[in-house]
């Protein structure tokens, strides 16, 4: 799975604020909408209604919101590292310092565990977490997750 197809260099954020976990869905949904050409008010609630049935919050200050989206038809996503760590609920109680939005088509959810695998992987790569944190911009940010 090519993460680069998914998260391109131009959906990548640094410094989003959000002070709870759901102020930070509604400001993901508006990048994602403004990114992807759809209506905000329909990624945030799919993205709400998805978070209510349990926390999107991996671990390792790592979240990754989803939902299908009526009418897309491949997997699109966001990488964001917010400007302080959220409390996403996470399984590991350690607050979220990154969230990765993807959207996919309501037939795609198959490919949307491919997506979560290849993040799962990288992530899982020595030192690529500790880079993240130091990254000094969203365009070396997308270049050490993507190398």
């Amino acid at each position: 799975m090519d993460l680069s197809t998914i998260i391109l260099p131009e959906h990548v954020f640094i410094g989003v604020p959000a002070p709870t976990k759901w102020r930070a869905l509604q400001v993901l949904s508006s990048k994602a909408a403004s990114c992807f050409g759809l209506d905000g008010a329909a990624v945030l609630r799919a993205l709400e209604t998805r978070e209510k049935l349990g926390t999107t919050g991996i671990g390792n200050g790592v979240a990754v919101p989803h939902a299908a989206i009526a009418g897309m038809t491949r997997p699109r996503g966001l990488l964001a590292r917010f400007s302080h760590p959220v409390d996403f609920e996470a399984i590991d109680d350690i607050p979220t310092e990154w969230a990765f939005v993807l959207l996919f088509g309501e037939g795609g959810r198959s490919e949307y565990l491919n997506v979560l695998a290849a993040i799962a992987r990288r992530l899982r790569t020595e030192g690529v977490l500790a880079a993240m944190k130091h990254a000094k911009s969203a365009e070396e940010l997308y270049s050490i997750f993507h190398v």
